[in-house]
């Protein structure tokens, strides 16, 4: 019989771990906890439990809702064009270069091929917001403009996993239906619920939140969807209010990083093999390599068109050639139903997290913008 309070100390030892060795590394805590995952997965054998997929679940799910509310709608009508120029076409094409390269290339079969151009079409919103903060840069207009990208870019690959992989039946309809219905009356009721229940210890709020999440996410699971999609749409339409918010925003958070989004990455690093890393290098650096040289090839050009100086368009492409979060949800979502096997999930992540580390590295250290922080960069908005 489990022992489940030692399983939990385990766990949460090892989450403990990878929040220590992130603050002395100055890395992303996502990433660390993928890499601890996985080395806990190799060497301990680290179990994969019931529970543990529940907590796992429940923390994707409010990760993503929580990245969706950060979404400032100023900052994308302000860079409108663009933001979404780059955001679409920071999706479009990897997802098109990799699907096409794993498909006709390594043979794997098209719904494998569709998770494999999914993971690697990612940005990681995790990553560059902490970049932007710690450089300053989130408060020049170029840092505003890549942030921005990040989140369509991420809409992107969150619609593609939804409408790739639905079930086109009732289910889905109703799901669609009590999304949107969700999407227009939220912004309307949350705020005035809100002030009936006022702030209580039991948190009314964020219980509200909860339901709102987990009944979409029923609904999207019997629609054969994925429960993220909805969060991230919901999270979106109530950015204003939780921006505005900032408290309960960070109740949140504290809630989610402190006992549920460690399960979720943990987790994903225990069922990386080290086995396949070691058999499979080659294919491994080559979706590294089509990931950064297709958003190269689909966003440096759209930098020189909207005036970037040099540097900053290298810069941009660059911290749009990262991912983690995202990509670990699409090869979890293909692992988890059966879509893709533990080999080609072990592929996939060590591809998204050498991602999150390399690009990262190159911008920072040979193409960060020289211009004062204080100073704004208005990249000339020649598509409007």
């Amino acid at each position: 019989m489990e022992n489940i309070w030692l399983s939990s100390a385990l766990w949460i030892g090892l989450a403990l771990l990878a929040s220590l060795i992130s603050i002395r590394a100055a890395l992303s805590v996502a990433l660390v906890e993928i890499i601890v995952g996985a080395f806990a997965g190799n060497l301990i054998k680290l179990e994969v439990t019931s529970w543990v997929n529940y907590l796992a679940s429940v923390g994707s799910i409010l990760l993503t809702f929580l990245a969706g509310a950060e979404i400032d709608p100023v900052v994308l009508r302000k860079h409108f064009w663009s933001s979404t120029s780059i955001g679409i076409i920071g999706f479009l094409a990897p997802f098109l270069g990799v699907l096409t390269y794993t498909h006709h290339v390594c043979g794997w079969s098209w719904p494998q091929a569709q998770i494999a151009g999914l993971a690697l079409s990612t940005t990681s919103v995790a990553v560059v917001f902490a970049v932007m903060l710690e450089t300053g840069f989130n408060k020049t207009e170029i840092g505003k403009i890549i942030l921005a990208a990040c989140f369509i870019n991420d809409l992107g690959t969150v619609l593609g996993l939804g409408v790739l992989f639905a079930n086109y039946n009732i289910w889905l309809g109703s799901f669609v239906l009590a999304t949107g219905l969700s999407m227009w009356l939220l912004p309307k009721f949350t705020p005035w619920f809100f002030r009936q229940v006022g702030s209580r210890i039991s948190e009314p709020e964020i219980k509200f939140i909860l339901l709102i999440l987990f009944a979409l996410g029923a609904l999207s699971v019997m629609a054969k969807s994925e429960a993220v999609l909805p969060a991230y749409l919901i999270g979106m339409v109530l950015a204003p209010f939780f921006l505005a918010e900032r408290v309960l925003a960070q109740r949140m958070r504290v809630m989610a990083f402190t006992l549920l989004t460690p399960f979720f990455f943990l987790k994903a690093g225990a069922l990386v093999k080290f086995s396949t890393i070691a058999s499979m290098p080659t294919l491994i650096a080559i979706l590294l390599g089509l990931k950064m040289l297709t958003k190269t090839v689909g966003i440096w050009p759209l930098t020189k068109a909207f005036r970037f100086h040099p540097k900053e368009g290298i810069y941009t492409t660059l911290m749009m050639s990262t991912g983690l979060t995202f990509g670990s949800i699409c090869a979890l979502f293909g692992f988890n139903n059966g879509i893709i096997n533990q080999d080609q999930y072990t592929v996939l992540v060590t591809a998204v997290i050498a991602s999150a580390l390399i690009p990262t590295m190159i911008a920072q250290k040979w193409f960060q913008p020289t211009h004062a922080l204080s100073q704004e960069i208005t990249p000339s908005e020649t598509m409007r």
